[in-house]
């Protein structure tokens, strides 16, 4: 063996990697003609049933070959990923086509995906800005769908506005990430049907596969009923949710946690150290908690603001956090290892059978984080 050996072993494998990305464009390119075909079909973007089925498929076959466990349905996942990016083309429609959407705010971030969407299926989309109050009557005449996409802090006031252009059969929907005051506001300020719905994913997003939207339907559920499969066929997960249990659970999903980085992120900047240093000393894992910090500061400060002042309830659950950290903090302060092991074990009962799946799960983020870093 000498170093010639090594460059034609190189050499082949170059030539196999050629082949392997030739095979990836022939596959994306029946991809796209599989979605056009299922959208003629009226199918949604996304079925669990067939990505499992692929999975499985890849999967049984690597065993033939006696190729490591997980290694190809790794791989497959990323490939499917990257499939589900192309489904933005043509959707089927569930109603009437050229059927009016107003999105009220549809030039901001989240309008503008729902406007996309909207688009793709052939309904007659409009977007009404602050602008247009003077053509409030013309721009609304005819609508259908009418969805509130605008700040929280003014949702309140937008929807009063509305309320004398609204006709009963219109589908009055609002985007907020507090839903109870919400929909109940629409409900007292319209006499037609109330969606209230809470996309779970930010204006970045390149697909709606996979993604959650939260329905609130508050009032005559049957004749928006529609309008929650046109999200399940564009891809969407949906998760039906009453109002206030809805609020409850985002005053910990989004409220708690968004304050939690908001302070961290803050405090660091006030401790002002290397942030270079720290991501070259880092851990993967946090560095990627890292990672989510610096994303909550790389967007806007109104809109984080507006969901964690949303409410007084957020107001005294991040209270009650702040105020539990006091005897944590006597604890390290005394060394007290005796009872940080005791609640740090009543923690872990809580997680229960959830702890070592996170564990699991975080595993095979981390894998994949370390795959795709790039620098530092």
């Amino acid at each position: 063996m000498d170093h010639k050996n090594l460059v034609d072993i190189r050499l082949k494998l170059d030539s196999l990697d050629e082949q392997i990305v030739d095979l990836l464009k022939k596959r994306l390119d029946l991809v796209k003609s599989a979605c056009d075909v299922k959208n003629s079909l009226g199918e949604g973007a996304y079925s669990h049933e067939r990505e499992e089925s692929i999975l499985s498929h890849v999967e049984s076959y690597a065993k033939t070959l006696s190729l490591p466990e997980n290694y190809v349905k790794d791989l497959w996942r990323r490939i499917l990923r990257e499939s589900y990016k192309g489904v933005i083309g043509h959707f089927a429609c569930t109603t009437d086509k050229n059927t009016k959407v107003v999105i009220v705010g549809g030039n901001g971030g989240m309008g503008q995906i729902f406007t996309r969407y909207f688009k793709s299926s052939d309904y007659d989309v409009i977007s009404f800005e602050p602008s247009d109050w003077d053509r409030a009557s013309e721009i609304l005449k005819g609508a259908k769908i009418v969805i509130i996409s605008v700040p929280i802090d003014v949702t309140l006031e937008v929807i009063k506005r509305l309320s004398p252009y609204l006709t009963e059969d219109m589908i009055l929907c609002d985007l907020t990430s507090v839903k109870a005051p919400y929909v109940e506001a629409m409900c007292k300020y319209h006499k037609g049907p109330v969606l209230g719905l809470h996309p779970m994913f930010g204006p970045d997003v390149k697909s709606l596969v996979k993604q959650v939207i939260v329905s609130v339907p508050e009032r005559f559920a049957d004749k928006s009923a529609f309008l929650v499969e046109q999200f399940s066929l564009w891809g969407a997960r949906l998760v039906k949710c009453d109002a206030k249990e809805h609020d409850e659970a985002m005053s910990i999903i989004q409220a708690l946690r968004h304050f939690t980085t908001y302070a961290y992120g803050t405090f660091l900047s006030k401790e002002n150290p290397s942030l270079k240093n720290i991501l070259m000393l880092s851990s993967p894992i946090y560095r990627l908690e890292l990672l989510m910090v610096g994303r909550l500061f790389a967007q806007n400060p109104r809109l984080y603001a507006d969901i964690i002042m949303s409410s007084k309830k957020n107001f005294e659950l991040i209270k009650a956090y702040a105020e539990s950290i006091k005897p944590e903090l006597e604890v390290i302060y005394k060394k007290d290892m005796e009872t940080f092991i005791k609640r740090f074990i009543e923690a872990r009962d809580y997680f229960g059978e959830y702890a070592q799946q996170f564990l699991k799960d975080s595993g095979a983020l981390l894998a994949k984080f370390q795959d795709d870093k790039e620098g530092f």
